[in-house]
């Protein structure tokens, strides 16, 4: 389970959190400029633009869950399971493979727009980065400064959906998401007015009564919803400072707390880290489920023209600042 959002202030910040039950050997990853990656299409891909992310690295390989590019173009994937179905290579598309698609996308393109002109031409495709990795269930939420959209890959074939709310989750597929916002149409941020009837003197007795309704477990569907809601709520920031700490207060509404949420082989899932990429100045803040600190990582004109990938390993200890 996942949650992933975009907020604009002047800036365009993007992130995420990622809930699971283990952890992946993540890692912050810069892919440099005219980094060469080998697809599975038996083609050999130079990335046009450097990108920074959250990644695991295998055979320097960057496998990214969440990422921008120098441009700011961003991409997340999110856990889809039982809904993405992948395909066979096919004639006369880009055969893609899953673990490629970030990577690819962001070293390709620099805007949601021109992007869309080639998505129809895409097959993402059932192949395997190693037979030590499955293939993820995903769907996947890109953005820039000027729009979002959700890419769905199902049985009925590739979805892309324009997405104004900028904020993406689990199943159901997103077109429900979409739908179900609408049960929610009543709540507010404002104080609560009568409307139960105007025969009855019914007064609130406490603040916030406008959100009576707002669903407060996390099932990705109330997720969505109060991400949605938050996102479109939160006061106006400032500063960066500002903007990150209510960006990171967002994603803490709908993080998982461990023991909260136990899978089916009675293992806890929780939000392993939270993430935020200012993707107008390139700067990757995250933190853990361990370390509240915020840390942040500057993709510089050195990372981008590297010739290897730059790794930064998680600061997962707990820093506390003593006063006394």
């Amino acid at each position: 389970m996942c949650t992933a959002i975009k907020i604009l202030n002047q800036d365009l910040y993007f992130g995420r959190n990622l809930d699971l039950e283990y952890n992946f050997k993540e890692q912050v990853v810069i892919t440099p400029r005219k980094y060469k990656l080998n697809l599975k299409n038996k083609t050999n891909y130079h990335t046009k633009y450097a990108i920074i992310g959250m990644a695991q690295v295998s055979e320097n390989y960057p496998l990214y869950a969440e990422a921008a590019n120098e441009k700011g173009l961003c991409m997340a994937g999110l856990y889809f399971p039982g809904n993405a179905v992948y395909n066979k290579e096919k004639e006369n598309h880009i055969n893609i493979a899953t673990f490629e698609l970030i990577p690819w996308i962001l070293g390709n393109y620099t805007k949601v727009q021109d992007l869309q002109k080639d998505l129809p031409k895409i097959n993402i495709t059932n192949q395997k980065f190693s037979s030590k990795l499955p293939i993820p269930d995903l769907h996947w939420l890109i953005s820039d400064k000027e729009k979002s959209i959700v890419l769905e890959q199902v049985k009925e074939g590739l979805k892309i959906y324009d997405n104004p709310y900028e904020v993406l989750t689990n199943n159901p597929p997103f077109y429900y998401h979409k739908i179900n916002l609408s049960n929610y149409l009543n709540i507010t941020s404002k104080t609560a007015i009568n409307r139960f009837s105007d025969k009855i003197n019914l007064i609130g007795y406490g603040q916030g009564m406008g959100m009576i309704g707002l669903p407060g477990d996390v099932t990705p569907t109330a997720r969505f919803v109060r991400a949605t809601f938050n996102k479109f709520n939160f006061a106006e920031c400032k500063s960066e400072e500002e903007t990150i700490s209510q960006f990171f207060h967002i994603l803490d509404s709908v993080a998982i707390i461990k023991g909260t949420v136990l899978t089916k082989e009675n293992k806890e899932d929780l939000t392993i880290y939270s993430s935020c990429i200012n993707a107008n100045k390139g700067i990757y803040y995250y933190k853990t489920y361990y370390n509240n600190q915020i840390n942040a990582i500057m993709l510089n004109e050195k990372n981008k023209n590297s010739k290897e990938l730059t790794i930064y390993k998680l600061e997962t200890n707990q820093n506390i600042k003593y006063l006394n």
